[in-house]
């Protein structure tokens, strides 16, 4: 059909361009072009721009696009629960194991959503590192709280790398983590050992020093030692002719 059109415009454009040529000019006449011969030249464009277009689909492919990157996987920490595990609020509860089927499924993790999954691992991290059972406040709880939690914006964040809030969220609960770390390190050294092997936490120390070393700042710290041991030495002497009287006198 797109053919036809094509056909049907360039006949007519050729016979009103022989209608043009065919007018009078002064005392000269042009000659004007046939039918025959404009369904000759419409027939020969229409076969060129085939060529055309076969030789460009023809063409091989110059690599302009870019070959598509797989992303790896990232390990879920919500793999190991089954779905035959109970809810945290129904484990408690005797008669949730002699109930239907079809109940069953809603009081289980089959049907659940990933908020209650998340809570449940959540309760599994705490039930390592609290303790006692009566435990909920306590510094171990928050970190395998706040681990739980760290570890589901990285899942987030893989899938969805430009989720800038949630990156925020993120960095925030790490922080949060790090200070209760830090504190439980100087406070009791036996429970951080603890935590990290059972929540697989690895822990850096933390720099020395966190600012941006520059030439004026070390000619400045350079300066302030050197004033510092010169300040030192005129202590030491003075010190020493406050004892010479006093050796004289005793």
């Amino acid at each position: 059909m797109v053919l036809k059109n094509i056909f049907r415009s360039t006949v007519l454009g050729l016979r009103t361009w022989s209608v043009f040529l065919g007018a009078r000019q002064g005392n000269t006449v042009l000659p004007a072009f046939k039918p025959s011969q404009c369904r000759f030249y419409a027939n020969w464009t229409l076969t060129g721009i085939c060529k055309r277009d076969e030789t460009l689909l023809n063409q091989p492919v110059r690599q302009y696009a870019r070959p598509s990157r797989k992303k790896q996987e990232f390990p879920s920490q919500l793999q190991d629960l089954h779905p035959s595990l109970l809810k945290h609020e129904y484990a408690s509860v005797p008669l949730a194991q002699s109930v239907d089927d079809v109940v069953k499924k809603l009081l289980t993790l089959e049907l659940a959503n990933h908020s209650e999954k998340l809570r449940l691992k959540e309760e599994q991290l705490i039930a390592k590192v609290r303790r006692d059972e009566n435990d909920r406040s306590s510094t171990e709880v928050n970190v395998a709280i706040l681990t739980a939690r760290i570890r589901n914006f990285q899942e987030h964040l893989h899938k969805h790398p430009k989720d800038k809030a949630n990156k925020r969220w993120m960095l925030m609960a790490i922080d949060s983590r790090k200070k209760k770390l830090k504190f439980l390190r100087r406070t009791r050294y036996d429970s951080f050992e603890k935590v990290c092997q059972e929540l697989g936490i690895t822990y850096t120390f933390p720099p020395e020093y966190y600012r941006r070393v520059t030439r004026r700042w070390l000619a400045k710290k350079a300066f302030c030692n050197k004033v510092f041991q010169e300040v030192q030495k005129q202590k030491a002497e003075q010190r020493e002719k406050q004892r010479e009287p006093q050796g004289t006198v005793a």
